[in-house]
């Protein structure tokens, strides 16, 4: 994997997370971040369920985004942050049990484009996991400065 070209990757990340209400929300953790990988956990709440009681889509593709976007930062220039360019998401079986897990892996870091690859996996009530989707996507970096209102 590539080497990080900020030595302070893991606070940046760490510090942007909490600061999005909407990971709050849904409860979600960041569980892991290494140079070129995140892995974001959200336990089960009536609050990320859809209609059957599974986690919702929406929930799982945005879980999704997160850890492939956070993957992504870990290899910015210090002071860089991402946004989504694009991503598909392939839901392959219901996401039922007690948590999601989103692991995302850099595949290519360009300076500005980064693509990463993402699965999100439910776990059972003995934290086995069965994978529930799958997703790339396409990541923007830029300064920090060009995010300013």
């Amino acid at each position: 994997m590539t080497k990080p070209r900020n030595p302070d990757f893991a606070a940046d990340v760490a510090a942007s997370f909490a600061s999005q209400g909407a990971l709050r929300g849904i409860g979600a953790v960041l569980e892991t971040v290494e140079p070129g990988r995140c892995v974001v956990r959200v336990p089960y709440a009536d609050a990320v369920t859809q209609h059957h009681g599974f986690f919702h889509g929406g929930v799982i593709g945005m879980v999704a985004d997160v850890a492939g976007g956070y993957a992504a930062m870990t290899l910015c220039e210090p002071g860089w942050q991402v946004l989504t360019v694009e991503y598909k998401i392939n839901f392959i079986a219901p996401a039922a049990g007690s948590a999601i897990v989103a692991t995302g892996h850099v595949v290519r870091a360009g300076r500005a484009l980064i693509v990463t690859r993402m699965e999100v996996a439910a776990l059972d009530a003995q934290g086995r996991a069965r994978v529930c989707a799958v997703a790339q996507q396409t990541i923007m970096a830029l300064p920090a400065e060009r995010f300013a209102g």
